[in-house]
């Protein structure tokens, strides 16, 4: 679980890729009707690259974790697309199976009218080197988090969290989520704002900002009364919880085998 070496690295990795992933760029991006499918591996740097675009076009997605070993979507994924190569989108508002990280971006910016840096081609494969030097950051004594499988038991439906791409606690926990194979519905949340930089206890008290700078940063001000990342939902068994330490030992005890 997460801990200040952890998150000293996560934060060295976001740093790397100089925070992209962290604010939301445009309010005007369409919301697809049906949620956006994205076959993912957390420590990906190709897949980092359009999580980051997801978060500046504030596009919600069900992340389906296809770590290496795992067996429960990667099958899938090759009946999708025909080969078990990630990321892949699936975007059944307009039918769309896509792979390659360039040209996910590009479509989700054309498709959803959103503003992102990641659609700038000239920028690519600079943006390619420093995700790759991101991902070196994941390196740990166990291995890579966010790499390989670990054993779990399936949940009976989605789960939900709310996250943006560059958070250091984010970061773990979607690392866990996706060794355990654990689908989930990300709901990208990132800072509308300048106001919005910073730990909450010290953001709120110094600059005492609206919490309701982007979509869901309001629904979490609304239903928890305050804004804090990550916040996870698991209607499986109606756990909500803040904490990245906490909701990874409640992963590890529900699901963990």
């Amino acid at each position: 679980m997460p801990n200040a070496a952890e998150v000293l690295l996560n934060s060295l990795g976001s740093t790397a890729r100089g925070w992209r992933g962290t604010r939301v760029l445009t309010r005007q991006s369409t919301q697809p009707d049906k949620p956006l499918k994205l076959y993912d591996i957390e420590a990906c740097p190709y897949c980092r690259l359009v999580r980051e675009v997801l978060t500046e076009l504030d596009l919600d997605v069900m992340i389906l974790p296809c770590p290496k070993g795992g067996t429960r979507y990667r099958a899938e994924a090759q009946a999708i697309g025909g080969k078990q190569q990630f990321p892949l989108l699936v975007d059944d508002n307009t039918g769309t199976v896509m792979y390659e990280s360039a040209a996910i971006i590009d479509y989700l910016a054309k498709t959803y009218r959103g503003r992102s840096r990641g659609a700038n081609r000239w920028l690519r494969p600079v943006s390619e080197m420093s995700s790759s030097l991101a991902s070196a950051f994941r390196l740990r004594p166990t291995g890579i988090s966010g790499m390989r499988v670990r054993a779990s038991t399936p949940p009976a439906g989605p789960l939900e969290l709310f996250s943006f791409e560059s958070s250091p606690y984010s970061m773990a926990v979607r690392a866990r989520l996706c060794e355990l194979e654990l689908p989930y519905l990300l709901r990208n949340t990132g800072k509308g704002g300048w106001k919005d930089i910073g730990p909450p206890s010290f953001r709120d008290k110094l600059f005492k900002g609206p919490m309701d700078t982007t979509r869901n940063r309001a629904w979490l001000a609304e239903h928890t009364g305050r804004v804090q990342l990550p916040y996870l939902i698991d209607p499986n068994t109606g756990t909500q919880m803040y904490e990245s330490a906490d909701i990874i030992r409640y992963l590890d005890k529900t699901y963990a085998n």
